[in-house]
């Protein structure tokens, strides 16, 4: 393993394996599906147990638990320091998944990442060391330090959950996500941005900030820790997000979605606006906030609520633009989309 990579993991993770199986709780069994109510109490003891190790604002925590419900991944946006690690320590903690992390240098590899096929002389065969990325969170911390060759390693994992080694694929874990974290760009040299089909492969991004006063009085009274005693476990974890899928939409609002991202190719600031894929996820992210509402339907308020961070990161600011373009564009939109 490169030295610029790092993980944490369980031990047994390190054993060679010729073929992997996602580690499915109950995938003998028939699936379980909550309902809204089920989907908002299960909610409710995750926001407990993030909330019990760090300290973090409800929009931010909102955001995250949408994503990790639709079955998406996360990307943060931030300064150093103020808590991305501990969140997704925070959510793996919560439900009793496992947890690996990744720091991203120049030198990381993308099978630092994904894994590799060793040669045993003792059996004469290839054997297949699984990295990091079988868990079920997966902390790829400052992504845009590490080179565009080892970030699109990380395209068939996010995008169809599992990973080509050596011509043979893997399944990766189930429920899987990954959290990402990157610097500004600006004012922090060797950093390699994202392209636009890896933000793409995030269905949001969002900052934590720095807290407010209160919150970092707590934070110097108390330090938090990830949570030692789950709230959840990963079969509830998959049963509310198959009760996520069943939430229902109108057509009204389809048509809205559609609205919404048309208008976002179509402003003035954007040299390319969100893509269909953006609005697969904006439904689902919508769904998800719907059932940790305890609602069976969607709104077109769960679509404006969630837009800014399932869309800003996806536009395309033409090059005049300032940096923020992005948010200025879904604002922009949202306000002269009519929802009804």
């Amino acid at each position: 393993m490169g030295v610029g990579a790092s993980t944490e993991w369980d031990p047994d993770r390190l054993r060679p394996a010729v073929a992997l199986e996602p580690t499915v709780p109950g995938a003998d069994e028939a699936p379980v599906v909550l309902d809204p109510d089920g989907v908002a109490a299960f909610g409710d003891r995750l926001r407990e147990g993030v909330r019990h190790g760090m300290q973090i604002g409800d929009d931010v925590l909102d955001v995250a638990l949408a994503t990790l419900l639709a079955r998406g991944h996360l990307l943060l946006e931030d300064r150093p320091g103020v808590g991305k690690t501990q969140l997704a320590r925070s959510i793996a903690g919560s439900v009793a998944g496992r947890f690996s992390r990744v720091q991203a240098t120049v030198d990381l590899l993308p099978t630092d990442i994904l894994g590799a096929t060793i040669w045993h002389a003792g059996t004469a065969t290839f054997e297949f060391h699984p990295g990091p990325v079988f868990a079920n969170v997966v902390l790829v911390d400052e992504l845009n330090r590490a080179t565009p060759k080892t970030q699109s390693g990380l395209l068939e994992a996010m995008q169809e959950r599992q990973v080509t080694v050596d011509g043979r694929t893997h399944p990766l874990e189930r429920p899987f996500m990954v959290i990402a974290t990157q610097n500004p760009t600006e004012g922090f040299d060797g950093t390699y941005p994202l392209p636009p089909a890896q933000l793409d492969r995030f269905l949001a991004r969002t900052s934590l900030g720095y807290p407010s006063a209160d919150q970092e009085l707590a934070l110097l009274r108390d330090d938090p820790e990830p949570p030692t005693t789950p709230t959840g476990s990963l079969r509830e974890l998959l049963a509310a997000q198959a009760g996520v899928d069943a939430v229902r939409t109108t057509e009204p609002l389809l048509r809205y979605v559609v609205a919404v991202l048309r208008a976002t190719r179509e402003h003035a600031l954007s040299e390319a606006g969100a893509s269909p894929r953006s609005g697969l996820q904006l439904l689902a992210a919508a769904r998800a906030r719907a059932a940790l509402a305890g609602r069976d339907f969607a709104l077109p308020d769960d679509v404006q609520e969630l837009a800014p961070a399932v869309l800003a990161h996806r536009i395309q600011p033409v090059a005049a633009a300032p940096p923020e373009a992005g948010l200025e564009v879904v604002a922009d939109v949202l306000r002269a989309v009519p929802a009804r």
